[in-house]
């Protein structure tokens, strides 16, 4: 592979001059950056590269936050359960959260913005049956229940940015002062960022590139008392709720939200969570102000000839890439963190922006580059499960982050990027613009649609979770499989139909979750359809719990669709005779062992129609059911392997009817995959292990050939269409 130059971000620091332009010359990167904690030298900045200044909006200003304590951002958060011993009961509201991080609001009338909440019976307590004492932070409930158990739904501010946070304790940052997050919403933080741009705008003229990180409402991340984060939600609205918001709310929806509308029992509106209206209106209020803010931002950096970008990560709640609002902001390229295949897909795929890039791993931080550790073995991870997905819909550029110096003292990982960023140019190069071949089109059926592309079953981003890896792996599957992904909410299949090209429609979740779908399984109209659709020849997959809802003596609605239902102990009393699975099965015929990750029990088959493939401990795991002219395939987990990527592929060519179609482009080796480019006549091969595979690829005119491909490998052919 010759040496190739550009498309690549480096991060850089003061007093690292020489070190810096040798690895811009070995990494072939034509932009440098700085990070947070870091700052660029003069003569850094002269080099021949892009230069992009991280910009915070609504932190990093606390001269202007000290003096505006009022404009300060807010959040809504619920105390513990507390239980009433006797008639009267006082409540620590704080319990258990880091008071370094927020403190009561108390400029606004608790007995006006708070809520008290019976958690026993869900009853609303009147703001005359309690008090707030506020030199003590507690709140005294009288006539309360005995034996009930209460909570406090109380506002507060935010007194340190969590992302600071996180990044000054990790880094021991000592005696560094604490970002305090203020509000755009309020009169003189609003006038304050524009004119605050402007100014810096003029005082950087080096810079070609500004780098949002983000805008104005970080993502919900709230720290315990012992300052480790107690909850997150990288797609929580909670810092972007205030009196003032609230009261704007009102104005333009006509209705007044309730604290619980935010609290939402403790839950704040996980993106586990089934939405509730309320909760919709809100982001849609939200994200309309956002947009509307930061389309100024972005006209002001337009207008000093400079490129706008934005990370797709910290404050960046209400910039929703996939939303209905996003294109019209005039945002030059959007930047984020990959931490698989699924992580790249969320950039590579984002609409109307110029470019993309990705930050890929592992960040140059103390928590990684030390001592005795190998950073290869996470970048070489890194880079093998992002390049799926990088077959499919490149990033335009690729960077790191962190202090430079760090990953300097390793020379292997040194080596080990340059060579990543010369294999990244060259994929690029080569298939930049050109539509890959795909042989099905799939539609992943949730609560919150396309709004969520790509973003399902994720708590923090990239990061693993024993609840949601069978799921997540289903999109990690599918992030770098040859098919077209789309994503499409209950709604609008209850308003809009299925569209007509959707071969396979994919349900995956736990039981009352966002993703399987919870009391939207009680519309008949959904129902309907979808048993239409797959009866006339569509093919439906279910993985987990799919539409599961306990209604009319079923809890899987589709239960008629894939052929099994689930057993809750209302039915122990019917038998179930269909326990024997076929001998082989086109599913499975790649399969040597079976990982449903934490799996279902107690699913069983309602037919003898139902092939089942895996039974075990008495249950069901991996079964198809024909249904009309299409098929049902039910799955009880699919954590990402090579082997589950793989019977996924097979599960969605089965239920779809072409079966005879899934070896126009493929390979037999699961470790391989194959990627196709009819447009200019080439496809690739590559080795997704670090150990050499031999596989037969199957070349699209129906013939085969076998191949060597060494550990990591790209082997790129031409071919032409008669084969």
């Amino acid at each position: 592979m010759k040496k190739t130059a550009g498309r690549v971000t480096l991060p850089s620091q003061q007093n690292f001059l020489k070190e810096t332009k040798e690895l811009m010359k070995r990494w072939g990167a034509d932009a440098i950056r700085d990070s947070d904690g870091t700052k660029l030298d003069e003569e850094i900045k002269q080099l021949d590269a892009k230069i992009y200044t991280t910009y915070f909006v609504a932190r990093n200003h606390n001269d202007f936050a000290i003096k505006h304590p009022e404009e300060r951002q807010q959040i809504y958060l619920m105390s513990q359960y507390n239980t009433a011993i006797s008639t009267t009961i006082e409540i620590d509201f704080l319990k258990g959260y880091f008071t370094e991080q927020i403190e009561p609001d108390y400029i606004h009338d608790p007995k006006v913005w708070w809520e008290v909440i019976d958690r026993t019976t869900g009853e609303v307590v009147s703001p005359d049956h309690w008090s707030v004492n506020q030199t003590a932070n507690t709140l005294t409930i009288t006539e309360a229940k005995q034996w009930h158990e209460y909570t406090v739904s109380f506002l507060v501010y935010m007194k340190w940015d969590p992302t600071h946070m996180y990044n000054h304790i990790t880094n021991d940052w000592g005696d560094t002062p604490h970002d305090i997050p203020f509000d755009v919403r309020q009169p003189h933080a609003n006038q304050y960022v524009k004119e605050y741009l402007r100014k810096w705008l003029k005082d950087n003229p080096e810079t070609d590139v500004v780098r949002f990180t983000t805008f104005f409402y970080h993502f919900t991340l709230i720290f315990n008392h012992l300052g480790k984060e107690k909850f997150v939600d990288w797609f929580g609205y909670g810092a972007s709720v205030s009196v003032a918001a609230l009261e704007a709310f009102e104005k333009e929806k006509g209705y007044r939200l309730r604290p619980e509308d935010i609290v939402d029992e403790g839950y704040y509106n996980s993106t586990f969570r089934v939405p509730s209206q309320a909760y919709l209106d809100y982001l849609d209020f939200i994200q309309q102000f956002v947009a509307k803010e930061v389309k100024e931002l972005v006209d002001i950096v337009h207008e000093h000839d400079k490129e706008a970008m934005m990370f797709l990560g910290d404050n960046w709640i209400g910039t929703e890439p996939y939303g209905k609002y996003f294109k019209h902001i005039g945002m030059d390229a959007v930047v984020g963190s990959v931490g698989d295949g699924t992580t790249l897909r969320i950039i590579s795929d984002i609409p109307g922006v110029k470019y993309t890039e990705g930050r890929f791993l592992p960040y140059f931080f103390p928590d990684t580059f030390y001592e005795g550790n190998d950073p290869v073995i996470e970048a070489n991870e890194n880079w093998l499960t992002a390049r799926r997905a990088f077959m499919r819909k490149p990033l335009d550029r690729i960077g790191y982050g962190g202090y430079l110096s760090l990953a300097y003292k390793f020379p292997k990982f040194v080596d080990y990027v340059e060579k990543v960023t010369d294999e990244f140019r060259d994929i690029y190069d080569k298939i930049n613009g050109i539509k890959p071949y795909t042989g099905l089109k799939v539609a992943i059926l949730n609560a919150w649609g396309k709004l969520r592309t790509w973003q399902t079953h994720i708590v923090a981003h990239g990061k693993w979770y024993k609840q949601a890896y069978s799921y997540h792996g289903v999109l990690e599957a599918l992030s770098g499989s040859a098919v077209d992904v789309s994503f499409i909410s209950f709604d609008e299949v209850i308003n809009n139909g299925i569209p007509r090209d959707i071969d396979v429609i994919i349900n995956a979740g736990n039981a009352d979750t966002a993703f399987s779908g919870g009391v939207w399984w009680k519309n008949e109209k959904l129902t309907t359809i979808l048993r239409e659709w797959v009866y006339n020849g569509g093919g439906f997959i279910g993985i987990g719990d799919p539409s599961a809802y306990h209604y009319q003596g079923k809890f899987y609605q589709l239960a008629n669709v894939l052929g099994v239902d689930k057993e809750l102990g209302f039915s122990l009393s019917t038998n179930k005779y269909f326990t024997e699975t076929k001998e082989e099965h086109f599913i499975a015929a790649d399969a040597t062992n079976f990982d449903f990750g934490e799996s279902m029990e107690n699913v069983y088959v309602l037919t003898e129609n139902t092939e089942i493939i895996e039974y075990s401990n008495g249950g069901v795991h991996l079964s198809s059911s024909p249904f009309g002219k299409g098929r049902g395939i039910y799955i009880a987990g699919l954590p990402y392997s090579h082997e589950n990527t793989r019977l996924l592929l097979r599960a969605m060519y089965y239920a779809a009817h072409k079966e005879k179609e899934m070896k126009k482009w493929f390979v037999s080796n699961v470790h391989c995959e194959v990627h196709a480019y009819p447009e200019i006549n080439k496809y690739a091969v590559i080795n997704n292990s670090m150990e050499r595979q031999v596989t037969d690829v199957y070349n699209g005119a129906g013939k085969k050939h076998n191949v060597t491909l060494e550990a990591s490998e790209i082997l790129w052919e031409d071919y032409s269409h008669e084969g």
